[in-house]
């Protein structure tokens, strides 16, 4: 799972810059959120648990991608950096919604009619789904916004 994460966070920070890291961010406060819901549940982490913490950090990386990839062709488009991010975040939400609540359902069927290990994997992929949605387009936004509104950049590294 570690060299996996690594890998990723290079990856995302290669191809995407400082779009890269915003979401490497975003992954991270995911992973958090995550194992600080699941400490706070009092769950033990077990095979099926990390297995749905590594189904977690790639819908992370997935949404993070649609995002992005919306946001550039907004920017090729002609957009300015202030509206790409808008309406990439904007039309891309939905994307990322619709996948996030397939999951999410797929998740409660295996903890309905799951036992033991199953019931793990879905405790774990419930709450990896309601983080990485929080984090992917919440606080990915917010960093967003902050690199648009606070630095007042006319560009993205993306």
């Amino acid at each position: 799972m570690a060299v996996g994460s690594l890998l990723v966070v290079f990856f995302m920070l290669l191809y995407y810059r400082v779009s890269g890291l915003v979401a490497d961010i975003a992954m991270v406060l995911n992973i958090l959120y995550l194992l600080a819901l699941l400490a706070l549940l009092q769950a033990t982490l077990t095979l099926p648990g990390i297995a749905g913490v590594v189904l977690t950090v790639g819908m992370a990386v997935d949404a993070n991608i649609i995002i992005y990839e919306r946001i550039r062709e907004e920017l090729r488009s002609g957009k300015s950096a202030r509206g790409a991010v808008e309406a990439g975040f904007g039309r891309a939400f939905w994307t990322v919604f619709d996948a996030h609540v397939t999951n999410l359902v797929a998740g409660i069927v295996l903890y309905s009619y799951g036992t033991g290990p199953i019931r793990g994997f879905a405790v774990t992929l419930i709450i990896g789904i309601i983080c990485n949605l929080f984090t992917s387009v919440w606080v990915s936004r917010a960093m967003f916004d902050w690199m648009v509104d606070g630095k007042k950049s006319q560009t993205l590294s993306i």
